[in-house]
């Protein structure tokens, strides 16, 4: 991952450092903001390469943003470009369609070759995920993914597909296996071209990105509820709002289980709070976690690494 902040600037060259070598140097925009603003100017954002898309997240005090023809012409991207608001809300206007808000937590998206504007709505700025997904990384080709203006997503169905797919592929570890990452890029571009009527929901791609989308937001509710001792296929398939026969099929295509999912996830919690809560019981680790008993616990802790928790508390932690 690549990180970068504007406190590694002299705070007078902070804002000119961001307009000419990130701004337009990284992303191909232009930023401008009033001379007598920019000495309080801050900015910083991350940048990870996963499934053969680049996620970058990106906050800063407020500025305006253009792509204009110029920049486009000067650093072409041609890729789909997914963005979900994580604070405060943003303006966006182009030279298609109305201009249009997009509010704390909700989805727009479009192509990268397409002129816009953007501005933050108020004095918090900008914080905002991006996921640019190279056209050619797409199996479902069609001339009209190079005509998505900036849009919001207006199917409200999607939004909680797209805000699991994009905390998973956020928490992504660098151990994460590379086609995971990849599904996971996929089911963000497939449903953004299912919610721009590009992709049919009916079709082979778009059963594909649902299902992907549906086992990611499963997973999220696990994690969710690790506590509840009654966490079972029963509640998670009420949650998800599809049948419990269904919320199987989407864990045979998995790696794991169900169960072993639930099991998974509790044991790495387990082991999380171990080290956050040196001076924490097992026993209580164990409950908060959602183990039936401690001597469950054990045997499956056991299990997985090798070792008693309490040896890998006492041993192990630092290098696991």
């Amino acid at each position: 991952m690549y990180r970068w902040c504007t406190d590694e600037v002299e705070p007078n060259e902070r804002f000119d450092y961001w307009r000419e070598v990130r701004s337009k140097g990284l992303f191909g925009v232009t930023a401008e903001l009033a001379r007598e603003q920019r000495a309080d100017f801050f900015g910083e954002f991350s940048l990870r390469q996963l499934g053969g898309a680049g996620l970058v997240e990106l906050k800063a005090s407020p500025y305006t943003v253009e792509r204009s023809s110029s920049d486009i012409a000067h650093a072409p991207g041609d890729a789909i470009c997914v963005y979900q608001q994580l604070g405060g809300g943003g303006w966006f206007g182009g030279l298609r369609g109305s201009d249009f808000a997009i509010a704390n937590g909700r989805f727009a998206t479009s192509h990268t070759d397409l002129p816009y504007r953007t501005a933050p709505l108020g004095a918090e700025g900008f914080h905002l995920r991006i996921l640019k997904i190279p056209l050619g990384t797409i199996p479902a080709q069609d001339k009209r993914m190079r005509e998505l203006a900036p849009r919001t997503f207006d199917d409200p169905t999607l939004a909680p597909l797209l805000g699991a797919c994009f905390a998973e592929l956020g928490e992504a570890s660098t151990e994460q296996r590379a086609d995971d990452a990849t599904s996971l890029v996929q089911a963000l571009a497939h449903l953004a071209l299912i919610e721009r009527g590009i992709v049919r929901p009916g079709s082979r791609r778009g059963q594909a990105a649902l299902r992907t989308a549906r086992l990611s937001q499963a997973r999220r509710l696990i994690a969710r509820h690790l506590q509840d001792p009654n966490l079972t296929p029963i509640m998670v398939a009420d949650l998800l709002g599809v049948s419990v026969r269904h919320l199987h099929m989407l864990f045979e295509a998995a790696e794991r289980s169900f169960s072993q999912t639930v099991t998974d996830e509790r044991l790495k919690q387990s082991r999380r709070l171990m080290r956050e809560a040196p001076e924490r019981l097992i026993a209580d680790i164990a409950a908060s976690c959602g183990f039936e008993s401690l001597a469950t616990y054990y045997r499956v802790f056991n299990a997985a690494y090798g070792m008693a928790p309490g040896d890998f508390r006492t041993h192990g932690s630092d290098r696991r």
